[in-house]
């Protein structure tokens, strides 16, 4: 017999839940807007400017903490040191100085000649202020017009209710995610944006899969009330939304553990945004088909103006 995730045929009651789950995304929701504003994000250097150093270590792998330990006694402020690809490899992060383009040379040249003995120099980035304030606002930009195509999209292929209701898990998603950089105070930086949008697609896919069970199952059982109906739809699809959500958490847990510190704030990213996607397609999106009230016979069929037409 093959192996199964979840039994054949299974009635378990979401929509019985649906009420205390909101209440709890409520408070969810509430909270990351309240540490967003009163601790912020971890911004990195992509959204606040400074100076990107690599190095290759001239004799094994790195020494990170010696490395600290001398950048540490130059009095730049917020420096970072990571390994990056091989051992040997470091990334140093250091803040925008005071005193221009000047200041930001001046950084790379000390740091070059500290470690020039030990460590080879492969390359040097600079961001200034005003590049991360633009990278601020074409990010958000991004994020919006990523959920008004999603709306529109929504809206075309199934009903208004269906739209709102994907709409309104998007959100929760991307709210729940900046109060997750919020509380970890993981390093937020363009790959954290890009999981951010990630994110949207990967929850989008999940909750789209649900509704296109259920618009089926409203023409098929066109008596049942809206609730038993969203539970049996996703008492259909659970099987296939646990299986997909397992495999792409394995797959970005060994990201997380042995990626290196460069993309570890995508991975943790992704590895919340499988958990809250799943979470926020079943008890977000779903109920709100019932919330706004949607009627057996509303659904549009494929290649049809209405379902009465099919």
């Amino acid at each position: 017999m093959p192996f199964r995730i979840v039994p054949d045929d299974t009635k378990i009651g979401f929509m019985a839940y649906a009420r205390a789950c909101a209440f709890g995304s409520a408070i969810a929701i509430i909270a990351s807007i309240i540490l967003f504003f009163a601790v912020g994000l971890n911004l990195g250097i992509d959204f606040k400017g400074g100076t990107l150093m690599e190095f290759q270590s001239k004799s094994g792998p790195a020494d990170l903490a010696d490395v600290r330990s001398k950048l540490g006694n130059l009095g730049y402020g917020d420096v970072e040191v990571t390994t990056f690809g091989e051992p040997s490899e470091i990334l140093i992060r250091i803040e925008t100085q005071p005193g221009g383009d000047e200041a930001q040379a001046s950084v790379a040249t000390n740091v070059t000649e500290i470690l020039g003995s030990e460590y080879e120099h492969r390359r040097t980035e600079f961001v200034g202020p005003r590049v991360a304030g633009e990278l601020v606002v074409s990010g958000t930009i991004a994020v919006f017009v990523a959920l008004l195509l999603v709306l529109l999209y929504i809206w075309f292929r199934f009903e208004w209710q269906f739209a709102v209701g994907a709409i309104a898990s998007l959100v929760h998603d991307v709210i729940l995610t900046i109060g997750f950089f919020a509380v970890t105070q993981i390093d937020f930086n363009l790959s954290s944006l890009a999981a951010i949008l990630t994110i949207v697609g990967y929850s989008l896919n999940d909750t789209v899969v649900v509704y296109d069970r259920v618009r089926e199952l409203l023409r098929k059982f066109k008596q049942m009330v809206i609730p038993d109906l969203v539970d049996l739809a996703v008492n259909q699809m659970l099987a296939r939304t646990l299986l997909t959500s397992v495999t792409t958490a394995l797959a970005l847990l060994a990201l997380f553990f042995f990626g290196g510190e460069i993309i570890r704030s995508f991975t943790a990213a992704m590895i919340w945004g499988v958990v809250i996607g799943t979470y926020s397609s079943i008890y977000i999106a779903s109920p709100m088909l019932n919330y706004f009230n949607l009627r057996a016979g509303a659904a549009k069929a494929p290649g049809s103006a209405e379902a009465s037409q099919a």
